[in-house]
Parts: C-alpha cells; sequence; structure tokens
C-alpha cells in the first residue's frame, strides 16, 4: 500500500496543492494513524489516504465544481467529526443497514471506474473529442507508451503474486522513464533521497476554510465524503476480519467499534495535515496472509511508513504516466463487487448498474449515489416491494429529489 505515498500527491496537486506538502501530510497521517489502530484496536489493520475519495477530491470538488481545496479540506474534516459520532454512537449498524447492499457494491464498483477512467486520462490512453466526447489517445506518445508498460509490467508482477506490484511497477516505470528522458533524469542522490522539510507541511497544515464550506453549502459533497468512507471502512473491515477468522454471528467482530473510531479521527487528522480522506486499507490483508494476527502488525507497518520520508525527491521525478497504471489496476481491484449483484432481479440490479456508470460518466461519486438511491426507491414502489425500503431510504430520496429541483434551497 506504500504506493498511496507517490499517487496522493500527483491526484491532490491537480487541485492545486503543494505537491511536497501532501506527500509529507500522507506519510504522517498513514503512519500515525496505523500506528494507533495497532496499539488502540490490536488489530494488523493499516490505514492511509483513500484512494477514489482523493480523486472525488481533486477532480469532482476542486476541479469540477471550483471549489478551492481549503474548502474541501475543511469538508473532509467535518465529514471525520460526523464519522467520529456514528461510530461512537450506537446508529452506526443502523445507517449501514438502511442502504440497500446493491448499492453499496454499486458505488464500490461505480467509484473503480471512476479511478480508472482518470487513470486512462493520464496514461493518455483516453482524450477529449469533441465529435465523441472521448476517443482513444496516439499510442505512439512516448508517455502513453511507458504507461503501458508500467501497466503490463504490473499486472505480471500481480499474475505471479508478487507482492508489492504496483509499487515496482511505478518504480520501473519510472525508470525506463529516465532513461528515455520521461522526465528529467535525476543529476545526483540528493534528487533521489533527502532529509524531510517539515517547513513545506505549512503549506497545507491547518489551511481549512470553514467559512465557504458554509457559504458554499457543501452538504452533498459532506454526505459523500460520509457515506462512501462509512461504506469503505465496514467492507474492508469485514473482509479482513473475515480472513482472520473473527466474525461473530451478527456480522461483526471484536475490535469493531474502536477501528471505526480510529478511522474517523484519522480522518480528521488528515485534513489537518493536509489530504483527503484516511480509510483501513485492503492491502492490509497482505500482512495477515503473512501471519499477522495483532496489532504489532499495524505498528510495525506504521513505523515502515516514516521510511519514505526521504523519498520526497524521488516523488517529485516521477511521471503521471508511471503512476497511472497504478489507478488502472485498483480500479480492476474494485470491479470485484460486481459479482454479488444480483442481476437477476431488475430491482436492485438497474439501481445499482445507473450508480455504476453515473460516477465515472459524470466524474461525481455524489451524483451516482443520488441517482441510485432515487431510483431504487422508485421501483421498489412502482412494482409493489415498498416494504423493502427502509424509512432512511425514503427520506433520503425526498431530500434528493428536492435537491435536484431546487439545489438553490441547500
Amino acid at each position: 500500500m506504500v504506493y498511496i505515498v507517490f499517487v496522493n500527491p500527483q491526484i491532490l496537486s491537480a487541485a492545486g496543492m503543494d505537491f511536497d506538502a501532501v506527500m509529507l501530510a500522507t506519510i504522517l497521517s498513514a503512519s500515525v494513524i496505523t500506528i494507533i489502530a495497532g496499539i488502540y484496536t490490536n488489530l494488523p489493520f493499516a490505514l492511509a489516504a483513500g484512494m477514489g475519495l482523493n480523486a472525488y477530491f481533486a477532480y469532482s470538488v476542486c476541479v469540477g465544481m471550483n471549489i478551492s481545496w481549503q474548502v474541501a479540506l475543511a469538508a473532509v474534516f467535518i465529514d471525520g467529526i460526523i464519522f467520529l459520532i456514528i461510530s461512537i454512537l450506537p446508529i452506526r449498524e443502523g445507517m449501514v443497514k438502511a442502504i440497500p447492499m446493491s448499492l453499496k457494491l454499486g458505488t464500490s464498483v461505480g467509484i473503480g471506474l471512476f479511478i480508472t477512467l482518470i487513470g486512462m486520462v493520464n496514461a493518455g490512453l483516453v482524450v477529449s473529442d469533441p465529435k465523441t466526447l472521448i476517443s482513444l489517445g496516439d499510442l505512439t506518445a512516448p508517455a502513453t507508451l511507458l504507461a503501458i508498460f508500467g501497466l503490463m509490467f504490473m499486472a505480471t508482477l500481480g499474475a505471479f503474486r508478487v507482492k508489492g506490484a504496483l509499487l515496482f511497477g511505478i518504480i520501473g516505470a519510472t525508470l525506463l522513464g529516465w532513461i528515455f528522458g520521461i522526465p528529467a533524469r535525476p543529476e545526483s542522490i540528493s534528487d533521489i533521497f533527502a532529509l524531510p522539510n517539515f517547513s513545506s507541511l505549512s503549506n497545507t497544515f491547518l489551511q481549512m476554510d470553514f467559512a465557504g464550506v458554509f457559504k458554499l453549502g457543501l452538504v452533498w459533497v459532506i454526505i459523500t465524503f460520509t457515506f462512501v468512507d462509512l461504506f469503505d471502512t465496514l467492507g474492508t473491515a469485514t473482509g479482513l476480519a473475515t480472513k482472520l477468522d473473527m466474525i461473530d454471528e451478527e456480522g461483526s467482530f471484536k475490535g469493531a467499534r474502536r477501528l471505526f473510531i480510529v478511522d474517523s479521527i484519522g480522518t480528521i487528522f488528515g485534513s489537518l495535515l493536509g489530504t483527503s480522506t484516511v480509510t483501513t486499507y485492503v492491502e492490509s490483508a497482505s500482512g495477515v496472509s503473512e501471519g499477522g494476527r495483532t496489532g504489532l502488525t499495524s505498528v510495525v507497518t506504521g513505523l515502515a511508513f516514516l521510511s519514505t520520508l526521504f523519498l520526497v525527491p524521488f516523488a517529485r521525478l516521477i511521471p503521471p504516466a508511471a503512476t497511472a497504471p497504478a489507478l488502472i489496476m485498483v480500479g480492476l481491484f474494485m470491479m470485484e463487487p460486481v459479482l454479488k449483484i444480483d442481476l437477476k432481479d431488475i430491482t436492485n440490479a438497474l439501481p445499482a448498474f445507473l450508480t455504476i456508470v453515473t460516477i465515472p460518466f459524470t466524474y461525481s461519486i455524489s451524483n451516482g449515489l443520488i441517482l441510485g438511491i432515487i431510483s431504487y426507491t422508485i421501483i421498489k414502489v412502482l412494482t409493489k416491494r415498498w416494504n423493502e425500503v427502509s424509512v432512511a431510504m425514503y427520506v433520503l430520496t425526498a431530500i434528493f429529489i428536492i435537491y435536484i429541483s431546487y439545489p438553490a434551497l441547500l
């Protein structure tokens, strides 16, 4: 999961954030929160800035909605506070059960396609076209060829089950890029390794603009951050706990509440430093597969993150074409939930499908959630299966319809 150290700064810098500051924030938040998670939960789970929500932060909120990253960070902070309250109070399970499984699965798949599209654009594989909206890019362009090499290299390593395939793929593509001048080669060892310059962190530390959040009324942005963070953490943690054979009869596991609390604190801490939502990583499974069973695994992982503080100069030399394949691969990994969607029941399949396609096609996770929830409620009512819709879903549907009809109200 160390690849996030190199990928996250590139994504968030698209929102105008300082590259070095974001990298330091990414490393420190991952290290500190993962260590805390190990000590407080005694679970072998690691946390870091989440893929998907970082792309939503940069491309949908900041670039797409023309919102400053300072305001977006404030929205992430508020998301963390809400998530913390949900985690402390006995309402977490009720909120999770209120949203149908098909929409949860569809959201995960949609985010995967969203990340994939960003990766393909960064790789030059997909370009804008005035006639067809998008089309295939120039496959002979050096940067695109480099991205294709990186993707095939990662896939090959993954096929042989090499641990760290994405990281090795990024490094391999970067080294190949240096040979062909994509970008300029490092001229000295200081261009690769250097002592961390913590003063650069001041560019993002405590730079949140709360006044802008309330003035712009970013209700849906905050809701999206919270919903996705909640579902992502629940799904990842449950999957990891299953591998550890820790799931009880109610589908929960020992330490779940503490993990959610740490996860929410991670988001708060990360936003203070200057990074997007922090969440539990499914890559923690690699530690579990190697025998990790306690929080000591997380403590060691957190300490290992600190070693990347010396690689900030190296990260600056990594071209987007080298990290783009990692985005595509992460998107691939997020396709698995589609196999669990009941496609034979159209009342579940259609809302999930609309969620899946709306997220990448509109460059917005929140749009996918809104359309998915509204369509789910309507089709269930029309087919006289209204008893399958929770009260919370009816309330959300009404709110979303009002928002679509009169967006200025919220």
